[in-house]
């Protein structure tokens, strides 16, 4: 499959194969961010609260914020892919909103109390990096002339800049997948998943199209593929593949 575009000096058009377009595998990346957010929506309406995590729940909030303002100023730019991120921050915030309450309703205040006051210190904290960060260290570090680290500093995508730090957020989803292997299938949501394992086929190719091209979002989203398949495999595999005592699988256990 090929797409046709107009050429840089406007004199005829160029062919651009599937494998080398942006826009094709950008707009792969919205879809599966899409089913993300629909995942979201999904569980709102079907699945309980005892199944949200709140830790990768505020991630997911973090994650989509940052997201939404790097589609918007990427090139090209990708419109579906930023409304796709922050309609998630608000299903996220909703699934954050119900997990809350759920954990009040169940005498569990201490976990509410202790991850709020761990969620505010980081916000703090991130907020007076960020205020600081630009105006200050930048240009420090880059007139510091540190072999690496200050062209690092200067780069388009480099570590002040919104290119270094959706990814960086990535890393966060992939880490809580990756120090969480053991996690209950009971509580995997194969939805949420399925979106995770295919944004991060998606995007693993999509960060090195775009400009700036992306090797740490590409790096990410390797991680990412790998983490949320093998968390979505063990799920499939318990739900309709092990059989219990009486010879029922995971799915008849539950009817």
């Amino acid at each position: 499959t090929f797409v046709t575009c107009s050429a840089a000096d406007g004199g005829g058009t160029d062919v651009v194969s599937w494998w080398t377009s942006p826009k094709f595998w950008g707009g792969l990346g919205a879809i599966a961010g899409w089913g993300m957010t629909g995942s979201a929506i999904y569980d709102a309406q079907f699945h309980g609260p005892e199944l949200i995590s709140l830790s990768m729940t505020m991630v997911m909030i973090v994650y989509s914020t940052l997201f939404s303002h790097w589609a918007y100023i990427v090139t090209p730019q990708n419109i579906m892919l930023c409304a796709c991120h922050a309609s998630n921050v608000l299903a996220q915030l909703n699934q954050l909103r119900r997990a809350v309450q759920y954990r009040l309703s169940s005498g569990k205040q201490d976990e509410v109390r202790a991850l709020t006051m761990r969620a505010g210190l980081g916000l703090v904290i991130l907020s007076a990096v960020v205020a600081m960060s630009g105006p200050l260290l930048q240009p420090a570090i880059v007139n510091l002339d540190i072999p690496g680290l200050s062209t690092f500093a200067a780069a388009p995508a480099g570590l002040f800049t919104v290119h270094f730090w959706a990814p960086m957020s990535k890393w966060l989803i992939s880490g809580a997948s990756f120090f969480d292997l053991n996690r209950p299938t009971d509580k995997i949501s194969v939805s949420q998943y399925s979106a995770l394992t295919l944004t991060g086929c998606f995007f693993t190719r999509y960060a090195l199209l775009v400009v700036p091209v992306n090797y740490v979002l590409c790096s990410v989203n390797i991680a990412l593929f790998v983490s949320s398949s093998f968390h979505l495999a063990r799920k499939l595999k318990a739900d309709y593949f092990v059989r219990d005592s009486t010879g029922a699988r995971g799915d008849k256990k539950r009817q």
